[in-house]
Parts: structure tokens; sequence; C-alpha cells
């Protein structure tokens, strides 16, 4: 896969780990993977609660 710079800098700030290390070790994947799913959830938990707010 090629990846930027910008992707880069924002795994190591995000997973404090670079492209390289997270392709080599499918821990890594999976660990990273993981949080991606949870902070997707809780995002759309959000959303759900702020369309509610608004339609009230």
């Amino acid at each position: 896969m090629n990846y930027t710079p910008e992707m880069e800098k924002a795994m190591q700030q995000s997973h404090k780990m670079g492209y390289a290390e997270y392709a080599r070790n499918l821990d890594n994947q999976i660990a990273v993977e993981k949080k991606r799913q949870r902070e997707y959830e809780q995002c759309k938990f959000l959303v759900a609660d702020l369309e509610n707010s608004v339609i009230k």
C-alpha cells in the first residue's frame, strides 16, 4: 500500500506505530482495528443522540 507522510503521521499520533510496524504484526493490526471499531461505535451513538436531541 502506498501511504503519504500525512497518513504516517496520523498513524503515529493515533496508534503510536508506523504503517510498516502495523503491516508486519497481526496483533498490532487487530488492536488498531478494534480501537477503530470502538471509536466508530462511539461516534455512531453520539450522532444518534444528537439527532434525537435536534428532532425533539
